[in-house]
């Protein structure tokens, strides 16, 4: 994902943390593995095919490196040391972050209750009708302090509770403004081809109560039991998600090749479908123009 540069501070005292006392995801990795990288940073900007002196290990999954210098590379990005400057593919060139931004030092880190009025605010941007997980997805220690400053907000009137059918006892938000109908409708012909792990999609519990979609994921589930395929992609016409795409890139041919497409939702039905179909393989096409790009 990419945090624009003048956020950077709101992310800081979580990579204070991870160093101070280390990261779940990252617990194997080995205090000379880390010295090992940091001096190779150090010296120049790296990847991690510059390094080929590691003892190679077993994968713990499918996409692991056997590289033990990848995770400490891993771990010295979560914990601020380093960034990512470029990325060919998936191919990753690690670089130290005050020398890659051209800081003397980092910035001043965000305060928690700073913190707290950027991920509410963010969300409302970004989301329009908010609620506590979606605001504090993967964050749930932070709900406490984010429902408090709701709250604050709902008594000034800056928000509005919003009821949403079939949502039970969650709670949802908005600021006034976004909820007066005077704007442009979403155009039905605007496509998105959408990343699994986009954040339309990644919060399957709101994509679901909004959306009426429940995405499979099925990278890691046996190719004979999978429905939509090993990286189904899916897509969104107007306000609807139509479809999802199993989609594989072959860069030697320079062409996107179709493994499976599967209609789910207001796709299914069969009125209108050739329309549909032709939106979609016209946004195919700047898609495709897109991943293949050099």
């Amino acid at each position: 994902s990419y945090v624009p540069a003048g956020d950077f501070r709101f992310f800081l005292p979580a990579m204070r943390e991870h160093r101070r006392e280390g990261h779940k995801w990252f617990a194997s990795v080995k205090p000379a593995d880390t010295r090992k990288v940091m001096r190779l940073v150090r010296a120049a900007p790296l990847t991690i095919r510059d390094i080929e002196d590691d003892v190679l290990t077993e994968k713990e999954h499918l996409w692991q490196s056997r590289k033990p210098s990848k995770r400490a590379l891993q771990l010295a990005f979560y914990t601020g040391a380093v960034t990512i400057s470029e990325r060919q593919g998936m191919l990753k060139t690690y670089e130290l972050m005050t020398r890659h931004f051209g800081w003397d030092t980092l910035p001043r880190p965000a305060s928690a209750m700073e913190i707290t009025t950027y991920l509410l605010d963010r969300a409302l941007r970004s989301q329009g009708v908010v609620s506590l997980d979606s605001i504090c997805h993967l964050d749930a220690p932070r709900k406490k302090a984010v429902a408090g400053l709701i709250a604050s907000r709902v008594r000034r009137g800056e928000l509005v509770p919003v009821v949403i059918n079939g949502a039970g006892k969650q709670e949802h938000w908005a600021a006034p403004a976004a909820l007066e109908v005077n704007g442009e409708p979403v155009s039905p012909d605007l496509v998105h081809i959408l990343s699994p792990f986009d954040p339309l999609i990644i919060q399957r519990k709101r994509t679901s109560l909004i959306f009426g979609y429940n995405h499979l994921f099925e990278a890691y589930v046996p190719k004979a039991k999978r429905k939509l395929g090993y990286f189904a992609l899916p897509v969104l016409v107007g306000d609807e998600i139509v479809a999802a795409l199993d989609l594989k890139t072959d860069r030697q041919a320079k062409k996107l090749l179709m493994q499976k497409w599967t209609w789910v939702g207001q796709g299914k039905k069969t009125a209108g479908r050739k329309e549909l179909k032709q939106k979609i393989e016209e946004e195919l096409d700047r898609f495709e123009r897109f991943q293949l790009a050099e």
